[in-house]
């Protein structure tokens, strides 16, 4: 194993560490980011976890990461199993392997992690002297079900008060004389734990979720975790490393959530309601990045709506830096906000109309008008900004051919503006996606749209732009959305199409088209294999197009409904139902609205 040695000595002495870290403690504990090392090392909720649990007296902590191709083969080869970056210690060697995940297209990695740490992959077949496998982070806070079967306990919610209490839990139950479930049980005592084993999901004949069997104590309702004061909490890069994306910036997380309510947007919902950290706090956070990183990346939801944004911008110029803010919201840009990310040379900024008509705009409640983006395009490329790059979705629930033909328009407007001779725009690059159903939003009802009909529209857009030269155009592949889609509103028995896709070396597209091709071909059906779940195995749904193209019923028990959010979920069915009434709600009052029950 001597490529991953060196590889992991070469990574370490790259690395510098903000902080200072305890390795003296009793629990050893890996946390594993089921991605490359690149972009694990760029998470700031990872890197949360890390100083969280390296800083916890009663911790030894160490990372792990989705080993690189060439590592994957040399694995292969070899037969001592995966180890941490830090030690090289052999992953079954941690009484607690930890997963951070972030995005549900990560699920198949713990797979491909836990076979490479000769670790048994179904949870039902571990025992006692195997570590204990947990889970946490944003794809787990929305919908864990798919890989329920695979991960022994999760953490839902956020993580810095409920991660300590957890390990308070386990170092009393580590070394009693129980049964591996029986500690299981006991760990499931922790505000926001989730044991799969208690739950027991029932279907009707069509497939559907009629029932839970719950068999634990209180009541079937697993509460998602949230702290209110974020600036009790700075969330900032933890370890530097050049070889991280974004490895040229120091990160500041500054808000959870988002005021506007866009129906699509998991972040909004989930994070309910939105926090935003102090102009005090941030400043400090800014003072102690500048003295690591010239560039400050400012990370949130929907950065223009941060109070004091223009300030915090125009603070980080002042004092010789970039700052870096990821998503702004057009009609909330201000002149100031544009001359000061201008006067720091930034070579490009990010908005998102994400429909093109007016209409779309409403039914996704983007509340954004042409004439704001518009505006918001002249204040940036006027504060001396070259670029642009816009984000679209298409796919979205009653869209028409107009309305794709309206980001077009909207687009070659911009263009003719400015990016005529003379102009200062070097390039407009949009980013176009398709419309994939998010649980816990008002348009988590909602199928997403046939490939087919997702191509076209990827290329008429292609077609109408494609003479411009100064325009690029990105789109996402309708495959990848339909299996980012599968794994968000799938249940359990997902969990068996990503077991075949991981011992089909992870093509999981061709185990796709196999299952929609048995299911219209019932002649050709291959017997279905016994469920992963201890749930009653009929009918075992096999077509995956029954979570991505159908359309879930008002009263349909939803495979995430047992996470409580705070949000209602009647207020999320008005919400999609004015969606399709094409009627806006206005952005969230934290001081006086309760509609959705999260405040």
């Amino acid at each position: 194993m001597w490529l991953t040695t060196e590889r992991a000595r070469q990574r370490l002495a790259k690395e510098k560490r903000l902080f200072v870290s305890h390795s003296e403690g009793e629990i050893p504990v890996c946390l594993i980011y089921p991605n490359r090392y690149a972009v694990g090392m760029a998470n700031l909720g990872f890197q949360a976890a890390y100083r969280i649990l390296s800083q916890d007296r009663r911790c030894r902590c160490e990372r792990a990461f989705l080993p690189e191709t060439d590592e994957a083969e040399a694995l292969s080869r070899a037969t001592a199993p995966l180890a941490s970056l830090e030690s090289q210690r052999p992953l079954p060697d941690f009484e607690l392997l930890a997963f951070s995940l972030s995005f549900e297209t990560d699920y198949l990695h713990i797979l491909d992690i836990l076979a490479a740490a000769h670790i048994p992959l179904l949870a039902r077949d571990r025992e006692d002297h195997h570590p204990l496998i947990i889970a946490g982070g944003p794809a787990t806070f929305l919908n864990p079900e798919p890989v329920a079967d695979f991960i022994d306990l999760f953490l839902i919610g956020e993580g810095e008060e409920m991660l300590p209490e957890f390990l308070e839990l386990y170092a009393a139950v580590r070394t009693a004389k129980i049964s591996r479930a029986e500690k299981l049980q006991r760990l499931s005592a922790v505000e926001g734990a989730y044991l799969p084993t208690l739950f027991t999901p029932q279907y009707d004949d069509a497939g559907r979720i009629v029932h839970v069997e719950y068999s634990g104590e209180g009541q079937p309702r697993v509460k998602r975790r949230l702290i209110e004061n974020l600036d009790a909490y700075p969330t900032t890069s933890q370890i530097l490393t050049p070889d991280a994306v974004f490895g040229d910036m120091y990160l500041i997380e500054a808000s959870r959530g988002c005021e506007w309510g866009c129906r699509f947007c998991a972040a909004g919902f989930m994070y309910r309601p939105v926090r935003y950290r102090s102009f005090a706090s941030l400043k400090q956070s800014v003072t102690e990045g500048l003295k690591e990183r010239a560039t400050i990346g400012l990370v949130g939801a929907e950065m223009a709506s941060q109070p004091g944004i223009a300030a915090i911008c125009d603070f980080i110029g002042q004092a010789g830096g970039r700052a870096s803010p990821s998503s702004l919201k057009a009609d909330v840009i201000t002149r100031d906000l544009a001359d000061a990310l201008g006067a720091q040379q930034n070579r490009s900024a990010t908005v998102a109309p994400e429909a093109g008509s007016e209409r779309m705009r409403r039914v996704i409640n983007k509340n954004l008008t042409e004439p704001e983006i518009l505006r918001a395009a002249e204040w940036l490329v006027g504060s001396g900004i070259p670029s642009l790059k816009m984000y679209f979705m298409v796919g979205v629930p009653t869209e028409q051919r107009e309305d794709v033909e309206a980001i077009a328009d909207l687009t070659i407007k911009i263009h003719e503006k400015f990016c005529g001779k003379g102009a200062k725009v070097g390039g407009l690059t949009l980013s176009v996606n398709a419309f994939s159903p998010k649980p816990w939003t008002p348009l988590q009802w909602e199928p997403m749209e046939e490939i087919g009909p997702l191509r076209d529209k990827f290329a008429l857009l292609k077609k109408r732009l494609g003479r411009f030269s100064r325009v690029t155009v990105d789109t996402e592949s309708p495959r990848e959305a339909y299996y980012q889609t599968l794994l968000s509103r799938g249940d359990r028995r997902t969990g068996q199409i990503l077991l075949e896709a991981h011992k089909n070396g992870g093509d999981w597209w061709s185990i796709i088209q196999r299952l929609r091709r048995e299911e219209k071909s019932p002649k050709s059906k291959v017997q279905s294999p016994k469920p992963l779940a201890s749930s009653n195995p009929e009918p075992q749904t096999r077509n995956p197009d029954f979570f991505v193209h159908r359309r879930y019923g008002q009263q349909e028990i939803l495979p995430w409904d047992f996470i409580d959010h705070s949000v209602s979920k009647q207020y999320l069915w008005v919400e999609w139902r004015k969606a399709l009434l094409e009627r806006q709600t206005p952005p969230c009052d934290v001081t006086t609205c309760h509609s959705c029950q999260a405040c």
